[in-house]
């Protein structure tokens, strides 16, 4: 099951609404959001690639619990949490075998934030600030943040349209405060056409990045 599903409309986050008290109400919705995408996954039959963002057994910290760790310490821009749950939801589309569950959400969680940061932001803790707060070592972190630009093939750029696109998302689903009702057996959620034409634009974007670098 992927995690997009968006919604065309008028209204979206403004910068001061990111950084006042609705900040925390949305990460409390994105934690809730990759609970019921890791608990829809762990009961998929289909079968599921081992990689290193797995842990042996679950974390016994919830996933609410996790992402308040992260957004306390952290101390990322706002706006970080976005381009996160953006790169986690293109991870998940890269890596079909891969879907986000129980076992790897916590390190997908603390890797997509901390890429977030250092791509957002101009300035930002190092891997081990990030391992502390992430209760892992230093090594693994790197490994995790190696392996996570892999997926994401280095297509890290988010365009304003595709920011924009997200923030609807997040901000309709907060206002209703509504379950996602993920749409087919193919464990995919529908994708309007606006979503569509940001997938096809960060597309078309990281084409242009990699023809300028050859």
């Amino acid at each position: 099951m992927k995690i997009s599903k968006l919604f065309e409309s008028k209204t979206v986050f403004s910068m001061a609404e990111l950084e006042s008290p609705m900040m925390p109400k949305m990460i409390t919705f994105l934690s809730s959001l990759l609970e019921r995408v890791a608990e829809s996954n762990d009961e998929t039959k289909h079968q599921q690639k081992i990689s290193i963002f797995h842990g042996l057994t679950r974390p016994n910290i919830s996933i609410q619990n996790y992402l308040e760790r992260i957004f306390k310490y952290a101390n990322c821009s706002s706006s970080c949490y976005i381009v996160a749950y953006v790169y986690l939801d293109r991870f998940s589309k890269s890596q079909p075998s891969l879907p986000i569950n129980s076992f790897n959400v916590h390190r997908l969680l603390i890797t997509s934030v901390m890429v977030a940061a250092k791509f957002m932001d101009d300035v930002c803790y190092n891997n081990a600030y990030y391992a502390k707060v992430g209760g892992i070592n230093t090594t693994e972190m790197n490994y995790l943040e190696l392996d996570f630009l892999f997926g994401l093939g280095f297509n890290l750029n988010v365009t304003p349209n595709t920011f924009q696109c997200y923030c609807v998302h997040l901000q309709r689903e907060m206002l209703q405060m509504q379950p996602l009702k993920f749409a087919d057996s193919s464990l995919s959620l529908a994708i309007s056409l606006k979503a569509h034409l940001c997938f096809n634009e960060d597309e078309s974007s990281h084409q242009k990045q990699q023809k300028l670098a050859v």
